[in-house]
């Protein structure tokens, strides 16, 4: 594959040159992606079985890279390569603003899809515009991103993944006194949406028609139902764990955990030793935040203790 030129992770930096020799097979490479149970593109599912299967491929353990790039037409193609380790250093090479060849060996390649699964905010010098490749209706449709105009699950993903990126600039925005302290009683301010109830009203919801106590059960604190549903499928997560991927965890500092959680119609981002972020299918744009409370932070470390751990 010739290299078009320095690239960036996630579709993000700029091209500074071209290959002028490229064979009209050869890919013009402008970023790349990991597709491992730790690290993979979540527009393409909540979890790594699910964005393997959207892309056709066997969900093995050791993950893929992919490659996306254009051909000597301007064609989009994303390759689909073994060699996991080549792409993990090329992308942090990128990272860290370094030029890096990306030339995995053919034997390494998987397949070559046409498209690509996200925008790209770059595009390969010297040849054609961007496009998908006439495939003459024959193989996969060619893959396309999400339509940034609507709302889904792809889009609630995209969301919690910015959100895991940003998150001191997300933080900043939420107003802690929205989190009454455990112990501390009254009635909190209307606008507080997902805030966590103060141990009066949580000990009148956390009792069902027959008195049990489930005070330890993170659901019965907020009072959107659409958290309290997440919530409560979250903490199924640590009693029958979910397909590899659906929780993954990064490091965010020295003792702390960024965590980020997906299920049905419903996505999760949290720092272990902080409040947590949900955005939900029903709720488009809408950012919910849940505070720590008296269950929160011992979901959190159970979720960690499962998750996929990457770097």
């Amino acid at each position: 594959m010739a290299r078009s030129g320095q690239a960036m992770s996630d579709g993000e930096g700029t091209v500074a040159g071209a290959d002028d020799a490229a064979a009209d097979d050869a890919l013009l490479v402008l970023t790349a992606m990991l597709l491992t149970p730790s690290r993979f593109p979540s527009v393409l599912g909540d979890d790594y079985v699910a964005a393997c299967d959207a892309l056709a491929l066997e969900p093995y353990e050791e993950g893929y890279g992919l490659i996306l790039g254009q051909d000597s037409a301007g064609a989009r193609w994303t390759v689909v390569v073994e060699d996991t380790s080549q792409v993990a250093v090329a992308i942090a090479a990128w990272d860290c603003g370094m030029e890096h060849d990306l030339s995995p060996d053919e034997r390494s390649m998987v397949c070559a899809l046409p498209g690509w699964p996200m925008d790209l905010a770059v595009s390969a010098p010297g040849v054609p515009d961007p496009h998908d490749p006439d495939t003459d209706g024959e193989g996969p449709a060619p893959l396309a991103p999400p339509d940034a105009e609507a709302w889904g699950p792809a889009q609630r993903r995209l969301g919690a993944d910015e959100i895991a990126a940003q998150w001191s600039a997300w933080r900043e925005q939420i107003d802690d006194t929205l989190f009454p302290l455990p112990g501390t009683t009254g009635e909190p301010g209307s606008d507080a949406e997902g805030q966590v109830a103060n141990d009066a009203e949580a000990d009148a919801d956390a009792r069902d028609g027959t008195g049990a106590d489930q005070e330890n059960d993170p659901s019965s604190f907020p009072r959107h139902p659409g958290v309290r549903r997440a919530l409560s499928e979250a903490t199924a997560y640590t009693k029958t764990p979910p397909p590899p991927g659906r929780i993954r965890s990064s490091y965010a500092s020295a003792d702390v955990r960024t965590l980020r959680v997906d299920g049905p119609g419903w996505s999760m981002v949290a720092r272990t030793d902080d409040i947590a972020l949900f955005l939900l299918d029903e709720e488009p744009g809408t950012v919910i935040p849940v505070g720590r409370g008296t269950s929160l932070p011992g979901l959190l470390t159970a979720l960690d203790g499962l998750a996929a751990q990457g770097l």
